[in-house]
């Protein structure tokens, strides 16, 4: 799954009329770079959920995407702008496009720019194999998030800590690897579908079952930029 329906309040007027993951960045869509990634990885299958502005973003990739001689990307999309007049959150747009995902998908935001990931099929049948209900990839705390979001254990499980417990924590890249478990009670009670719209952030979700030891994670060092304002997209471009 691919996340495409936030707003982009801080990018304006620059996604007043272009949703921000359809922002240019070296040549190409903003949101083109993670799912060529996708498809480089092996992924035949995409959700993206998207809201503002999102017919531009079904019309400009259609149902299906091929490059670079690889088998066509084929998309489907959770329209939350059309269904519910707005995004429903990461959590909530995850539960909302949960009927067209298997037991185990990747997430990524397509905001995000991480050029050098890799959607590694073996990492998704090491997830697969394990026990977690969620495996993130973690950064190294960029400028605007100096205090991080959450800690790694030398056992590789991702830690719920405050931001004063005095270990170092990290920022969440956005992407990681689930399964359908995590959004079904204990840890989320919006419906299968969300039927109603719920709007859930992500955050409340995970801390809970990192707290039960069922988050792992990783330290991902490669480039990565949220791109968050019109700064760090002009440094992206230069």
């Amino acid at each position: 799954m691919l996340l495409a329906a936030g707003r982009g309040e801080r990018m304006r007027p620059l996604t007043d009329h272009t949703p921000k993951p359809l922002l240019p960045v070296r040549g190409k869509p903003l949101m083109q770079w993670p799912m060529e990634a996708m498809a480089a990885g092996g992924v035949t299958r995409l959700v993206v959920n998207t809201a503002w502005l999102g017919e531009q973003i079904s019309s400009h990739f259609g149902p299906q995407a091929p490059w670079d001689g690889r088998e066509a990307l084929s998309i489907s999309y959770s329209d939350e702008g059309r269904d519910f007049g707005g995004a429903l959150e990461t959590a909530g747009g995850i539960v909302r496009a949960l009927p067209l995902l298997d037991d185990v998908f990747w997430v990524a935001a397509g905001d995000v720019f991480a050029p050098d990931f890799r959607f590694d099929p073996a990492a998704l049948a090491r997830f697969r194999a394990g026990d977690a209900l969620a495996h993130l990839w973690l950064v190294p705390n960029p400028a605007h998030n100096p205090k991080g979001d959450f800690g790694l254990g030398e056992d590789g499980r991702a830690r719920n800590v405050p931001a004063d417990a005095g270990v170092p924590r990290y920022t969440f890249s956005t992407i990681g690897l689930y399964r359908a478990a995590l959004f079904a009670p204990p840890y989320c009670g919006i419906p299968p579908g969300n039927p109603e719209g719920v709007k859930a952030a992500l955050a409340p979700i995970l801390r809970a079952a990192m707290d039960e030891g069922r988050v792992t994670a990783e330290l991902y060092t490669g480039g990565w930029t949220d791109v968050g304002t019109p700064e760090r997209l002009a440094q992206l471009q230069r």
